[in-house]
């Protein structure tokens, strides 16, 4: 019994230890595959024609300055081909190296973070290689199949962008406004999450957003609806309020104490024949400002004329100005369009302001329509305190329906040293309407939106700011399918950028705009706002909702 016992354990302990080193091999061979595929670097091409002209790529990166710490830029090859080759190469680090049969290029994330992290301040190369059907023979009758490009260049910055993004998204129809919400994007991926949309109060309005210093810790937003009434969500770290009242275009001053905010009596007027038939009037409006601490809303006379139109609040880095746009009523009915629209103009003021002592100044005038001719509005300072980026438009106060609307920058640097304002036209516009527009908190990066491209959808532009003031060829908001927006319906509008994600989540954000609790304050009463005591009156969607 023992003998015959004794081969089979041995034959058993054989087949245990086969199996174990077969798994070894199969795991190894699984390995060597896989770095095969992924690393990639290590292959080239050999043997190919040089064309002495850059291949064409959408979305054209060239000559642009990018963010060290920005997603992958991935983009299509434009060129017909078997096959496609592409090397990402700096001054450090291992190239990017990427195989593919279409001519879609999607960069690998990792490596993409490692080669930019490693070359803030260098210039960025890439190679593209196209593989051909038949392919040519050389001078000794070898049959060459590939052909590469002149390299394309662009560079990477050496200061990050702030990492978060948040912007709303609404349709850019008329009245096919239903569905829209503000949502956030983490810049150094594509991943996107939503802070709020309309579902959760019954398809109302959620529109301004407004962070305090680029901080996601301080926040507003605007939110009008039939149902639960016009108010504004406070966040403040993990606390989230109601505020009972409305808030137009709203600026946080530095200290986070203060939030000045314009009320606007707002109608959208129709062409019956152009380009863009939707435009976009203020009937009446003043500025006012909420204290955080006292829960009052106050407002002062330079800040609320009867004779005058005001919109578009900022406050200076420093907090000891409030900058807004102003225009002259020149109309008596106001409760009809006036024949004259097309003449309102805005001129660029400021007031100052002691935070201490809650004190104003005198109204004092930055730059006026008169001067430029224009309409002037959506001003914003960078956080140093060197530049103002303004829009100007032909006329009114909404420039994201005019094709007119071009991005300026003033030094107010030189103002404050010499007394002398000086604007100029930045380089970047296109012939279609260029609007919304921020900073990042380092002062280095600018995000806007632009209708370049279609003329009638919104999309977000990234574009780098140097330390003279001159703003580099921008760059369109990545996305990781590279044909995104050729087939996407929404319209981004209000980019704001922050350093950290908003915190509260959705369903929180519902449920205080659903609540009945809320912050009671009084509001000074004024044409563009309700009588005391009284609801807002409920505005249809076609006039009151924009992009």
């Amino acid at each position: 019994m023992t003998r015959t016992q004794k081969p089979k354990k041995a034959k058993i302990y054989k087949s245990k230890k086969a199996k174990f080193i077969y798994a070894l091999i199969t795991c190894a061979l699984i390995i060597f595959v896989l770095l095969f595929v992924f690393r990639g670097n290590e292959v080239s091409i050999t043997q190919y024609n040089v064309i002495n002209q850059p291949a064409k790529i959408r979305p054209d990166y060239t000559g642009t300055i990018i963010p060290p710490n920005i997603a992958p830029l991935n983009f299509i090859i434009q060129q017909e081909g078997a096959g496609y080759f592409v090397r990402i190469y700096s001054e450090k680090g291992n190239p990017i190296d990427i195989f593919s049969k279409k001519p879609t290029i999607v960069i690998p994330k990792r490596a993409w973070h490692e080669l930019l992290d490693l070359n803030r301040g260098r210039q960025l190369n890439m190679d593209v290689y196209v593989e051909s059907g038949a392919g040519a023979s050389s001078s000794k009758g070898e049959n060459i199949r590939w052909t590469r490009f002149q390299a394309l260049t662009a560079q990477i910055a050496p200061e990050d962008i702030d990492t978060f993004l948040v912007y709303r998204k609404i349709r850019p129809g008329h009245v096919t406004w239903r569905n829209m919400g503000i949502y956030q994007r983490n810049l150094s991926s594509f991943d996107e999450s939503t802070i709020l949309n309309n579902g959760y109060f019954k398809h109302g309005c959620v529109n301004c957003h407004t962070f305090c210093g680029n901080r996601a810790e301080k926040m507003l937003i605007g939110i009008r609806s039939a149902v639960y009434g016009s108010s504004a969500l406070l966040l403040e770290g993990d606390e989230v309020r109601k505020i009972g009242t409305k808030f137009g275009y709203t600026s946080w001053h530095p200290s986070g104490q203060v939030a000045a905010f314009s009320v606007n009596k707002v109608r959208q007027l129709f062409h019956s024949a152009a380009s863009e038939v939707r435009d976009v009037m203020d009937f009446d409006s003043l500025m006012a400002y909420y204290l955080v601490e006292s829960e009052s809303v106050k407002t002062t006379p330079d800040l609320a004329k009867k004779d005058r139109l005001e919109t578009y609040p900022t406050w200076s880095a420093d907090g000891r100005y409030l900058y807004f746009c102003s225009a002259p009523v020149t109309w008596s009915d106001q409760t009809v369009v006036p024949e004259s629209y097309d003449q309102i103009k805005y001129d660029l003021v400021r007031v100052s302001y002691d935070l201490d002592r809650d004190q104003w100044g005198q109204l004092e005038s930055v730059l006026s329509a008169e001067d430029t001719g224009l309409s002037i509005l959506l001003p914003r300072i960078s956080p140093d305190g060197h530049w103002l980026l303004f829009c100007m438009c032909n006329y009114g106060c909404f420039p994201v329906y005019q094709n007119s609307s071009d991005l300026y920058i003033m030094d107010l640097e030189t103002i404050q040293q010499t007394g002398i304002s000086t604007h100029r036209r930045l380089d970047i516009n296109s012939n279609e309407s260029e609007s919304w527009h921020s900073w990042s908190s380092n002062s280095r990066w600018i995000v806007f939106s632009s209708k370049r491209g279609s003329g009638v959808f919104t999309r977000i532009y990234i574009a780098y700011v140097d330390k003279s003031g001159k703003v580099h060829k921008p760059i369109r908001l990545p996305q990781k399918d590279p044909t995104y927006y050729e087939s996407c319906l929404w319209t981004y509008s209000v980019p704001e950028l922050v350093t950290g994600p908003v915190r509260a989540t959705k369903e929180k954000l519902g449920r205080v705009v659903r609540s009945s609790e809320k912050i009671s304050v009084k509001i000074p009463i004024t044409m563009a706002t309700p009588k005391a005591g009284e609801h807002p009156e409920y505005q249809e969607p076609w006039q009151t909702e924009r992009e």
